[in-house]
C-alpha cells in the first residue's frame, strides 16, 4: 500500500473515531494506537490485507460496512453511532504489534533469494476478540454488547 495512502488512512481512522466517540478515555485509547504499529501494520499474514497498512484499511472497511448495514436497518439516526465507530475501528486492534517482518528463501529463475513475510509475535496470548476488548477496556468502558460485538 503507498504511504499517501496509509497516511489518508491514519487521518480517517482518527477523524472517524474523534466525531462519533465521545466516550471518557477515547483520547487516551487513541494515543495507544498512536504509539503502536496499528497504522501500518498488515491486517493478516497471508489472508485479507496482508500487507502494509492492511490493517487500518481493514478497520476502515469494516466501519463503513457496517455503517451502511445500520443505515440500512435502523435508518439515519436510528443507531448509536459511538457504538458503530468503537466496534468497527478497534475490533482487531489486539493485532497492534502483533505481526513481525521475517525472511524465507525463495527460489527465482533458479536463484535462491530471501523474500519477506509477516509472522505472529504474540505478546499477550489471549483469545482474538478476547485481547481486543481488554485492551480497550484499559482505556475506555465498554457496554456489555459492544464487547461482545
Amino acid at each position: 500500500m503507498e504511504k499517501e495512502l496509509i497516511e489518508q488512512n491514519k487521518e480517517d481512522f482518527l477523524n472517524i473515531a474523534r466525531t462519533n466517540i465521545k466516550r471518557d478515555g477515547i483520547e487516551g485509547l487513541l494515543k495507544f494506537v498512536e504509539s503502536t504499529d496499528f497504522f501500518t501494520a498488515p491486517a493478516s499474514t497471508k489472508f485479507h490485507l496482508a500487507e502494509e497498512g492492511g490493517l487500518c484499511a481493514h478497520s476502515l472497511n469494516v466501519y463503513e460496512r457496517l455503517e451502511k448495514l445500520m443505515i440500512m436497518e435502523y435508518g439515519e439516526e436510528g443507531y448509536n453511532k459511538e457504538a458503530v465507530a468503537i466496534v468497527a475501528l478497534f475490533h482487531d486492534i489486539c493485532k497492534a504489534c502483533f505481526y513481525k517482518i521475517d525472511y524465507r528463501n525463495v527460489k527465482e529463475d533458479g536463484v535462491w533469494v530471501q523474500k519477506p513475510y509477516y509472522t505472529v509475535d504474540d505478546a499477550l496470548p489471549y483469545g482474538h476478540g478476547e485481547k481486543s476488548v481488554y485492551i480497550i477496556n484499559g482505556y475506555l468502558r465498554l457496554t456489555r454488547e459492544e464487547a461482545i460485538a
